[in-house]
């Protein structure tokens, strides 16, 4: 395994000084990541530029599946919009009630980290710089990601916003380089274009990929080829590996399964007869095996948003004003991929914490604000009953292409023309912005919820 980043010694790592048994005396190939310059063995800083980040291996020319990860995504945008924050910690997140959605790496350095308790995160860091997620930022620029990422290779899975999985089998003679050499060039496309940075893992399967990395962030550059992937996954909890979950690793660990090491010594056949299925599979992770092909076609499955509330709420007027403004956000990032959905859910979060989802499928896909909310405030009202509320989210599923979407003639008339007002409202707000018009419920006082 090899890593390289600005931040911190270039050609760290198991790997690092490492031949395969087959590439004896072969000079192991290395390249410069800033300028792109192929080096010579044994070069651990550019002699054409001078830069110490020098990414050498064995198989630096043979691997070709990639995850790619943005650093930090909404805090580093938010930098890069308001240069006065760079050098102060940053957190991306709700209320003092809410949870951290991003924290960038000098807040992470007091302990930080995303999901935790806002009120929890403020004691860690009480200087802390708090923004409240912006969303239709942070999905334009993540848009802007991906259309970099299909200049490299059409093979390319999404994640999420700001990540994904990248084949580039084959593509070294489309792009004269081979793909740990477009990878970087890509790297520094994102950095100079967009003004955000990214991480990237290299290996041989999207499981490898996808450990690697995380290794070196921010700006980094890690190899993890698979006849690395034993020796460094041995000394690692189970938990490590994709799945595992703290309660899953408990289980395991009653069993005799503490570290990867202890997976890798017991046969296949023992660990499918204890586990089914699942042992096959941590049989070949815990040795880096990974059959899994990247998928272009992956869609998401739901599109959501959610709030937690500074105060417990009960009453259906002031939720119901907090649904309208989670409705909005949610119409707004299925117009922007042109999907739809007919399966509306509705979240809601107890004072106890208890959970209670609701769904209700419409007769036909929509991406309109208004039918969304008027599907998630019937079944709000259902839910009204002197139970406290900490939470609200609402979420569109069953997605499907925004072409037949909210068609006049397969709705009734109100729906039809209060459609037509909202793609009129929103042809004024990609003009003058978002806040240029508001519906009459988001300006309703505090006294009147």
């Amino acid at each position: 395994m090899v890593h390289s980043s600005g931040f911190a010694a270039p050609l760290q790592g198991l790997a690092a000084g490492r031949k395969y048994p087959e590439d004896a005396g072969r000079i192991m190939p290395r390249f410069c990541r800033d300028c792109l310059t192929r080096l010579q063995d044994d070069v651990t800083r550019c002699t054409a530029c001078g830069s110490p980040r020098v990414l050498a291996h064995a198989a630096l020319d043979m691997l070709s599946i990639a995850h790619v990860d943005c650093d930090a995504f909404y805090a580093t945008v938010e930098k890069r919009d308001d240069p006065s924050l760079a050098d102060k910690p940053l957190i991306v997140g709700g209320g003092k009630r809410g949870v951290v959605a991003t924290a960038c790496y000098i807040a992470r350095s007091y302990g930080i980290r995303s999901a935790m308790p806002m009120f929890k995160a403020l004691q860690l860091c009480p200087g802390a710089t708090v923004i409240r997620p912006n969303m239709a930022k942070y999905v334009e620029v993540g848009r802007k990601v991906r259309g970099l990422m299909q200049d490299l290779t059409p093979l390319v899975e999404p994640l999420s916003i700001d990540e994904a999985f990248l084949d580039l089998t084959g593509t070294a003679r489309l792009h004269n380089a081979s793909p740990a050499e477009s990878l970087a060039r890509f790297a520094r496309r994102v950095e100079t274009e967009l003004g955000i940075s990214v991480s990237i893992g290299l290996s041989a399967n999207k499981f490898l990929a996808k450990i690697a990395s995380d290794l070196d962030k921010p700006r980094g550059f890690t190899i993890l080829a698979p006849e690395d992937a034993p020796a460094f996954l041995a000394p690692r909890p189970i938990s490590f590996i994709w799945g595992i979950g703290k309660v899953t690793a408990q289980r395991f660990e009653r069993d005799g399964f503490r570290l990867i090491a202890d997976l890798q010594r017991a046969s296949e056949v023992d660990l499918m007869r204890r586990y089914g299925p699942e042992g096959q599979r941590l049989w070949r992770l815990a040795r880096g095996m990974d059959a899994r092909r990247v998928t272009p076609d992956r869609e998401a499955k739901v599109v959501s948003s959610e709030t937690t509330f500074d105060r417990d709420i009960a009453e259906l007027r002031p939720l119901e004003k907090r649904l309208w403004s989670l409705c909005e956000k949610v119409s707004a990032r299925l117009k922007a991929h042109s999907i739809a959905g007919t399966t509306i859910t509705l979240k809601l979060k107890t004072s106890e914490f208890r959970l209670r989802t609701r769904a209700l499928s419409l007769d036909g896909p929509t991406a309109l604000a208004d039918r969304i909310f008027a599907a998630g405030r019937l079944l709000l009202a259902r839910e009204i009953d002197g139970t406290h509320y900490r939470l609200i989210g609402i979420g569109v599923s069953s997605l499907c292409s925004q072409d037949n979407a909210d068609a006049p003639d397969l709705v009734e008339a109100r729906i039809a023309r209060s459609g037509a007002a909202e793609r009129a409202m929103d042809k004024v707000r990609e003009r003058f912005g978002r806040d240029a018009l508001m519906r009459g419920i988001t300006f309703e006082p505090e006294s009147e919820r």
